[in-house]
C-alpha cells in the first residue's frame, strides 16, 4: 500500500480481484475481462499493460520488503508524486561491488570497535551500536550525498528522550538490510535537498546486550533475546552473503578486523601522549579568548551625548505610528525628561540606554519571552503598537541610518523549556549576539529546569561551548504569595561552580547577580557583549523597583570610567562609629534603608552594604569594605527569602572562610513554600526581619 492516489486506486484494486478468485467460479470469470489492466499508478513498472499476477509480484517486491515511506502526512501532491517515483526507481538501482564492500568494511569495523571496548574496558558501562551496525552505511551515505548535493557543514545530534513530532515524510527502514539503509539514505538526501524540508529515517534496528552492555535482558525479556541472541550480527551475515557471491573473501574479512584492531590498540597505548587540538573559539568566535581565573574589570561608561542621543531615539515614533495617550505621557515624555536633567533614570530606561548603545556598536540583541515588548510590568514598551493599524514599531532599530546591530523582540509562547533551549543555541552559535530571555514572574523558570541543568550551566565544562545569554527572573518578596514572590535564586547558587576556598575568577560556569540600581543593570548587559569572553548571567530582575523613586540613577553613573560594582558600600555612615555591618542583596536594602532612617540617631549605628554580585562571589570587594569598619563586632546577613532559600547558604561559609568573617542570619523561617499565602502574615514577617535587623 502506498498513498500517492494514483497507486492507492489501480494497486488496490487490482490486489483485491486477484484475491477473490482463488474462492470461486463467477469471479474468476469476472477477472478475465481485467486481465490485462492499465497501470498508470507504477512509475517504474516497465510496461503500459500487465497480467494481474505481474502487477502483484511488483508491488510486492517493491512495497512488501524492508523499507517503506510515509506520506500521506504531507500537504504537497508534488511532494508525495515525487516519493512514488524516486522510490520505485530507487529499488531498480544495484549497488556496485565496491560500494557493498566499503558498507560489510565499515559495519565489520563497527563491530570490531564493540568487541575492543569489550575487551578494554570490560566493567564500563557503554551503549553500543551491535544490532544496529547498518547505521555506519547510514552515515557513510548521508555524508557522501551532502558532500555531492554541495552541504558544507553537517549538525549532529542525539534526541535520547522526546522526539522531535512533525508533520514531514518518514521512511522506514529494517536495520537487517544493509543495502536498504543506503537506499533509504539516499532518497532523504535527494528529498532534502530538492525540497528543502525535514525529513526522518526511522532505523529499525535491535539492542544485542539490552539498555546497555553491563545489562541482562533475559530478566525482562527473555523470549525476544533468545530470538536475538540465535542469530548471527547484521556484519557478519552481510559478509557472508559477499563471500557466497565472490566479492570477499575469509581472509580479507579477518585482515579488516584485524586491521582496525591493531589501529585502536596502538591509540590505546599512546593515548596519553596524544593532547587534543582546541576545537573552540574559531571561526565567528575567533576574536573571544578562555577567561581566567582571576576577576577582570571592564570600563561599560559610554560618552553622555551618545546616551541622550540613544536615550532620545529610543522613544522616537514617526507620525504614522498612532502611540497610546498614556505611554506618550508616562514613557515618552517622561523618558525625555530624565534624559535632559540628567538624573532620576529608571529601570528601562537603563535598559534602553544599554540596548541602543550596544546596537551602535554593532552588537544584535534578541529579547524573548512572555509579552516582553511590553514588559511583564508594562515597563519596558521596546516595541509598542499603532492604536489604528496594530502595526508594531521597535524605535531601537532606527537609531541612526548607519546602524549595524538589530533587536529582535520576541513575543514568546507559553513554552519555557522550548523558548530557553531555542535561545541558549543562538547563543552558542553567535557570540555578538545579546540573547536574553525574560520569565514572566521569576518562578516561571522552573518550566526549563533541563535547560538550565543541562546545557546552561555545565555547557562549556562539557562542550568548551560558551554562552553570553542573559537570564531575566523578577524577584522580589511584595506579598504575591507563594507563586511570583522568588526566583529561586539558591538554586541558580547551587549550579554555580564558585569556590568556598579560594577566590574565584571569570572561569566560574556562570555569573548571579541580584542588583539594586538601573545604572548597575545597564553596566551588566554592556558588559555581556564588551568583555572578551562569553558567560551566563543570572538577574534576579526587579519589580517593585521598577518604578521605585529611590532606586534610580544618574547619566554621570553610565558614563565613560563607570562599570558594574559587585560590592556597594555604605557612603552615609561614619565607619568609626559602625558597631553592626548589614549585608544584604537586591531589594530588600531598600526595606533596610526605610527602617534605618526611623531609628533614633543613636541607634544609626549600622552600615548596609550591598553584595550586588553572588557569582562570582566578590571576595576583594568585600574585604575593601570590611577593612573600613574597624570597630565593628556584629555582622549580619539579612534577606527576605526564608531561612532555608535566599542566599545564606551560599554566602554563609564563603564569608567565613575568604573573609574570616561569622555571619549571623535574619531571615523568615524555614519554610516548604517560598513564602506564606496570607497578606498579614507576610507583613507581620518582613516587619520582624526589619527589627530583627537592627537589634
Amino acid at each position: 500500500y502506498f498513498e500517492v492516489p494514483t497507486i492507492t486506486i489501480s494497486c488496490m484494486f487490482v490486489i483485491v480481484i486477484y484475491r477473490i478468485t482463488e474462492y470461486g467460479t463467477f469471479w474468476s470469470i469476472y477477472l478475465l475481462t481485467f486481465l490485462f489492466v492499465v497501470i498508470p499508478g507504477l512509475r517504474h513498472f516497465g510496461k503500459a499493460e500487465a497480467t494481474s499476477e505481474e502487477v502483484l509480484a511488483y508491488l510486492e517486491r517493491t512495497y512488501c520488503g524492508r523499507i517503506s515511506v510515509e506520506t500521506t502526512q504531507l500537504q504537497s501532491l508534488q511532494e508525495r508524486e515525487w516519493f512514488a517515483d524516486r522510490f520505485e526507481e530507487l529499488k531498480k538501482e544495484a549497488f556496485s561491488p565496491e560500494e557493498r564492500r566499503q558498507l560489510a568494511k565499515l559495519m565489520l569495523e563497527s563491530q570490531e570497535f564493540d568487541h575492543f571496548l569489550a575487551t578494554k574496558f570490560a566493567t564500563v558501562k557503554r551503549y553500543g551500536g551491535e544490532g544496529a551496525e547498518s547505521m555506519m552505511g547510514f552515515f557513510y551515505e548521508l555524508f557522501r550525498s551532502a558532500v555531492y548535493s554541495g552541504v558544507t557543514d553537517v549538525v549532529m545530534g542525539m534526541p535520547h528522550r522526546g522526539r522531535k513530532m512533525v508533520g514531514c515524510a518518514i521512511i522506514h527502514v529494517n536495520g537487517d538490510d544493509a543495502e536498504e539503509v543506503l537506499r533509504a539514505t539516499r532518497l532523504a538526501v535527494e528529498y532534502q535537498r530538492r525540497f528543502r524540508k525535514d525529513v526522518i529515517v526511522d532505523l529499525l534496528c535491535y539492542r544485542q546486550w539490552g539498555h546497555n552492555e553491563l545489562d541482562e535482558p533475559f530478566f525482562t525479556n527473555p523470549a525476544m533475546y533468545k530470538i536475538i541472541r540465535s542469530r548471527k550480527s547484521i556484519p557478519d551475515s552481510y559478509a557472508n552473503q559477499l563471500i557466497a557471491e565472490g566479492l570477499m573473501t575469509e581472509e580479507e574479512r579477518g585482515q579488516i578486523k584485524t586491521t582496525l584492531y591493531a589501529v585502536l590498540n596502538d591509540r590505546l597505548n599512546n593515548m596519553t601522549l596524544y593532547s587534543p587540538p582546541s576545537t573552540n573559539l574559531q571561526g565567528r568566535w575567533g576574536d573571544l579568548v578562555e577567561p581566567q581565573n582571576r576577576v577582570s574589570f571592564w570600563d561599560t561608561g559610554v560618552a553622555l551625548p551618545l546616551l541622550q542621543f540613544v536615550g532620545a531615539r529610543s522613544v522616537d515614533i514617526p507620525d504614522e505610528i498612532q502611540l497610546h495617550s498614556h505611554l506618550r505621557k508616562t514613557h515618552v515624555q517622561a523618558r525625555l525628561q530624565k534624559l535632559e536633567e540628567g538624573t532620576k533614570l529608571d529601570w528601562s530606561t537603563a535598559e534602553a540606554l544599554a540596548f541602543g548603545t550596544l546596537l551602535c556598536q554593532g552588537f544584535d540583541i534578541r529579547i524573548s519571552g512572555q509579552d516582553v515588548g511590553r514588559g511583564t510590568f508594562s515597563q519596558r514598551h521596546a516595541m509598542v503598537v499603532c492604536q489604528e493599524t496594530n502595526d508594531m514599531y521597535i524605535p531601537l532599530n532606527h537609531i541612526s541610518p548607519e546602524q549595524k546591530g538589530h533587536l529582535e523582540v520576541c513575543n514568546s509562547a507559553l513554552s519555557e523549556e522550548a523558548v530557553l533551549g531555542f535561545e541558549y543555541g543562538m547563543s552558542i552559535a553567535l557570540p555578538r549576539l545579546l540573547p536574553i530571555w525574560e520569565a514572566q514572574f521569576g518562578d516561571f523558570f522552573n518550566g526549563a529546569q533541563i535547560i538550565f541543568d543541562t546545557f546552561l550551566s555545565g555547557g562549556e565544562a562539557k562542550w568548551l561551548l560558551q554562552s553570553g545569554l542573559v537570564i531575566l527572573l523578577p524577584h522580589g518578596y511584595d506579598g504575591a504569595g507563594p507563586e511570583h514572590s522568588s526566583c529561586r535564586i539558591e538554586r541558580f547558587l547551587q549550579l554555580c561552580d564558585s569556590k568556598e576556598e579560594g577566590v574565584d575568577g571569570d572561569t566560574v560556569n556562570m555569573g548571579v547577580v541580584n542588583p539594586t540600581l538601573p545604572a548597575q543593570y545597564y553596566h551588566l548587559l554592556r558588559r555581556q557583549m564588551i568583555r572578551n569572553f562569553r558567560k551566563p548571567l543570572i538577574v534576579a530582575s526587579p519589580k517593585t523597583l521598577l518604578r521605585f523613586s529611590g532606586a534610580v540613577s544618574s547619566l554621570t553613573g553610565m558614563g565613560p570610567g563607570t562599570s558594574f560594582k559587585p560590592v556597594i558600600g555604605d557612603t552615609s555612615v561614619n565607619p568609626a562609629s559602625v558597631q553592626r555591618i548589614l549585608f544584604c542583596s537586591g531589594k530588600h536594602y531598600y526595606a533596610l534603608l526605610k527602617h534605618r532612617e526611623m531609628l533614633p540617631e543613636a541607634e544609626k549605628s549600622t552600615a548596609l552594604i550591598r553584595v550586588e554580585e553572588l557569582c562570582p562571589f566578590p571576595t576583594e570587594a568585600l574585604q575593601q569594605e570590611l577593612n573600613k569598619y574597624t570597630n565593628a563586632k556584629d555582622f549580619i546577613w539579612s534577606q527576605e527569602e526564608p531561612q532555608n532559600m535566599g542566599c545564606w547558604s551560599f554566602v554563609s561559609p564563603r564569608f567565613e572562610k575568604q573573609l574570616a568573617c561569622k555571619l549571623r542570619l535574619v531571615s523568615r523561617p524555614a519554610l516548604p513554600a517560598p513564602a506564606v499565602g496570607i497578606g498579614t502574615l507576610h507583613h507581620q514577617q518582613h516587619e520582624a526581619i526589619l527589627t530583627a535587623s537592627f537589634s
